[in-house]
């Protein structure tokens, strides 16, 4: 019999090149389609678990494990949006120029036998002050397109940020030291 299957619930380009990282190829992958809106009143760090554990949810799987990450950007208790048009770009960038603010990527492992397994990275993040002129150039890059809070630090961001604490991967889209503990301890063979 051989290893049990890894199977990851994420279109992401991202977190394919991210999960390489740890030496892995997932065996399939799996778009989660689910709805992806906030509940009234739900926090940033609840919404990053129930969004990476639905995902998880709806690529089961009875001969392999099934991995699914979803990241949060919040500024205070307020969930910025994936940006899908300039205007949501620059409003996001506006509000997170010259202050901290929080990434969140929760991760969701559900096993063959149907358990699951969760962790949560949570990384801050401040942006130097942006002037208008650095906001326009960053917009005119494209390179936010899609992304939450409406930037990718694995760009041209990354020069505009002035500190980062905690996980670099988790911003990009998959904690990896986390992400390798939850495989570890679920008994996947990270040879």
């Amino acid at each position: 019999m051989g290893s049990p299957k890894l199977i990851l619930a994420s279109a992401s380009p991202r977190r394919r090149e991210l999960i390489a990282r740890l030496g892995l190829t997932p065996d399939a992958i799996t778009a989660a389609d689910i709805d992806e809106s906030p509940r009234k009143g739900e926090l940033p760090r609840d919404y990053a678990r129930r969004m990476a554990r639905e995902k998880a949810e709806t690529a089961t799987s009875s001969e392999g494990f099934v991995l699914a990450g979803d990241t949060v950007v919040a500024a205070g208790r307020r969930i910025l949006p994936k940006a899908e048009d300039e205007a949501i770009a620059r409003q996001c960038l506006e509000l997170l120029s010259g202050r901290r603010h929080r990434v969140l990527s929760a991760i969701a492992l559900r096993a063959p036998d149907g358990t699951m397994r969760e962790r949560l990275s949570e990384t801050v993040v401040i942006f130097k002050r942006l002037s208008r002129e650095e906001i326009e150039a960053y917009i005119a890059s494209g390179e936010w397109h899609g992304k939450a809070g409406g930037y990718a630090i694995q760009g041209i961001a990354e020069g505009l940020i002035s500190r980062i604490q905690g996980s670099h991967s988790g911003v990009v889209g998959l904690p990896l030291y986390e992400t390798r503990a939850l495989l570890k301890a679920a008994g996947f063979d990270l040879a």
